[in-house]
C-alpha cells in the first residue's frame, strides 16, 4: 500500500501516505519498508528531514541482510550523515552490499580498496570488485577499470583493454572515459591511430562541459586534424575551454590570433557565446 502511494498507483500520489504505510510494515519488522521509510527521512520525503532517523531505519533494515539498506548506510558513514564519519564501517556495509550484487556498492567498495579508505589499500581486490560492477554495466566502474588497466593497477598494464572498458563507459555517456578514449585514438594506444574517431569523442565529452576535450578540439581545428583546418572555430573552442577553467590554452588563443584578422576574432567570439548558450550541442 506503502508503494502504491509512493508511485500514485490507483490512488494520487502521496509521500506522506506512503510514508505513513511503511511506518506500519516497518515497525513489524518489515526490511524493505525499513528501508524504504529510511530513504523518506533521508530525502524529506512526506516526513521531516532527518539523517539520524534514517540512519536507524537503514540499519534495522541492513542487519537483516537488505542490500540496497546496507549500500545506503555505508554511504551515511562515509559522508557522516547522521553517524560519525567512518571509513571502516562505510567499507563494511558496502562489502556485505556488493557480496549480494549491489552494483552500487560494488562501484563503491573498490574504490575505497584502490585508494585505501576503510580497508588496506589492495589494487587487486579494487580490480575485482571494479569488474564485478563493471559487468553490470556500470559506467563508473568501467571507467575505474578502464583506469586500472591503462596504469597496470592491479592488473597487468593492457592499453586494449582500457579501450574496451573506456569505450562501454563512454557510450554511456561518461565524460572522462569519452575524453580518455579521444586521445588513445589520437595518440594510437590499444587502437589503430584515427583523427576523426578522437574528435568525435571529444565533441562529445565537449557537450558535457569538459573543458579539456574543448581545448583539444581547439587544437584539432587550428592543426587540421580530423577536421578542416579553422582558426575561427580553434578560437571558439579554445574560449570556451578558457571559460571552464582551462588556463593552459591562453597562450594557444594568443598564437592562433596574430594569424587572424579582427573580423575572424569577432566571429570566433560569437560563435563561442552561441555555442555557451547552445549549452555546447552542435557547435
Amino acid at each position: 500500500l506503502g508503494l502504491m502511494y509512493d508511485e500514485g498507483l490507483g490512488v494520487p500520489q502521496n509521500d506522506k501516505t506512503a510514508a505513513k504505510w511503511w511506518k506500519l510494515a516497518a515497525e513489524q519488522g518489515k526490511a524493505i519498508a525499513q528501508h524504504n521509510l529510511g530513504v523518506m527521512y533521508h530525502e524529506g520525503l512526506g516526513v521531516p528531514q532527518n539523517s539520524r532517523t534514517a540512519v536507524k531505519w537503514y540499519t534495522l533494515a541492513a542487519e537483516q541482510g537488505y542490500a540496497p539498506a546496507q549500500g545506503n548506510l555505508g554511504q551515511m558513514y562515509r559522508q557522516g550523515l547522521g553517524v560519525p564519519q567512518n571509513d571502516k564501517t562505510a567499507a563494511k556495509w558496502w562489502k556485505l552490499a556488493a557480496e549480494q550484487g549491489d552494483t552500487a556498492a560494488q562501484s563503491k567498495l573498490d574504490v575505497m580498496y584502490s585508494e585505501g579508505l576503510g580497508v588496506p589499500q589492495n589494487d587487486k581486490t579494487a580490480v575485482k570488485w571494479y569488474t564485478l560492477a563493471a559487468e553490470q554495466g556500470d559506467a563508473v566502474a568501467q571507467f575505474n577499470l578502464g583506469q586500472m588497466y591503462y596504469k597496470g593497477k592491479g592488473v597487468p598494464q593492457n592499453d586494449k583493454t582500457a579501450v574496451q572498458w573506456w569505450k562501454l563507459a563512454a557510450e554511456q555517456g561518461h565524460a572522462d572515459a569519452q575524453l580518455n578514449l579521444g586521445q588513445m585514438y589520437y595518440k594510437g594506444r590499444g587502437v589503430r591511430q584515427n583523427d576523426k574517431t578522437a574528435v568525435q569523442w571529444w565533441k562529445l565529452a565537449a557537450e558535457q562541459g569538459e573543458a579539456l576535450a574543448q581545448s583539444k578540439l581547439g587544437l584539432m581545428y587550428y592543426a587540421g586534424k580530423g577536421v578542416i583546418q579553422d582558426n575561427v572555430y580553434a578560437h571558439m573552442w579554445w574560449t570556451i575551454a578558457a571559460s571552464n577553467g582551462d588556463k593552459n590554452v591562453v597562450k594557444a588563443k594568443g598564437i592562433v590570433e596574430k594569424e587572424m584578422t579582427p573580423a575572424d576574432i569577432s566571429a570566433a567570439q560569437k560563435l563561442a557565446r552561441e555555442c555557451v548558450r547552445k549549452k555546447y550541442k552542435g557547435c
